[in-house]
């Protein structure tokens, strides 16, 4: 029997959740704020996280209720008594600017059988879900972590290459290929996959670079030596 969907907040999240759901033929339902919530089989919350304990006090009885907060631990949906988490591990800019053009990761725990519900709405929606019953706020802060300081370090190291000389779209241009393909290594190796001068020993070019650095931002020179010690440690771990 097809599974009824009802997504509650119409944001990036759930407008490109209704949008995969529509293009693959599913009953669902996407309700706006002040919107009356229907009955469903699965009800996801969507909204911010300061908002989902007043949605799901809207929630009709019945079915089982899950959220989309990758922080917030399940049973801030209680009192209703199926309840569980489902938190994609991917950036969603809205169907507008695009959907994921690849399998999507996703965080997944609650009731048994909400676990089974959200690994049925996880496979419709073309997520690849795994359970991960520890410390949400462990959870979310590698997730966090992964999903937003390879831009932060991106960006840093793209002013460090501008202040050689070269235009802010071009030092992007000319990083990000080496970003891109040092992340795909790591995700195969680990830290077997770091290269340069921290993992060959060479200790005078990490000061000639923090020196250089520091003379242009000696913040950014105190980011670029915390890094290559985590770099070192890492390396004599390997």
């Amino acid at each position: 029997m097809p599974m009824r969907v009802t997504i509650v907040g119409p944001g990036r999240l759930g407008r490109s959740a209704a949008q995969i759901l529509h293009d693959q033929g599913a009953e669902f339902v996407l309700v706006g704020r002040g919107e009356a919530i229907p009955r469903a089989d699965v009800t996801w919350l969507t909204v911010p996280d300061r908002e989902i304990a007043a949605a799901a006090g809207s929630v009709p009885a019945g079915g089982t209720l899950l959220h989309a907060s990758g922080a917030e631990d399940y049973e801030i949906l209680r009192p209703h008594p199926c309840i569980g988490s489902l938190h994609p591990l991917m950036s969603f800019p809205g169907p507008e600017v695009g959907l994921p053009n690849t399998r999507v990761p996703a965080a997944i725990d609650g009731d048994d059988l909400a676990i089974t519900d959200a690994h049925r709405l996880a496979s419709t929606l073309g997520f690849d879900a795994v359970r991960v019953p520890g410390s949400r706020a462990l959870y979310h802060a590698a997730a966090v972590t992964a999903g937003n300081f390879g831009t932060v370090l991106l960006v840093k190291a793209s002013q460090i290459l501008v202040a050689s000389g070269i235009s802010e779209a071009d030092a992007r241009a000319l990083l990000g290929p080496l970003a891109i393909t040092s992340l795909k290594n790591a995700v195969e190796h680990g830290a077997a996959a770091l290269t340069g001068p921290v993992v060959r020993g060479d200790d005078d070019v990490v000061a000639k670079h923090a020196e250089a650095i520091r003379r242009l931002d000696p913040e950014l020179s105190a980011l670029y030596e915390s890094l290559s010690a985590v770099a070192r440690s890492l390396t004599e771990k390997n």
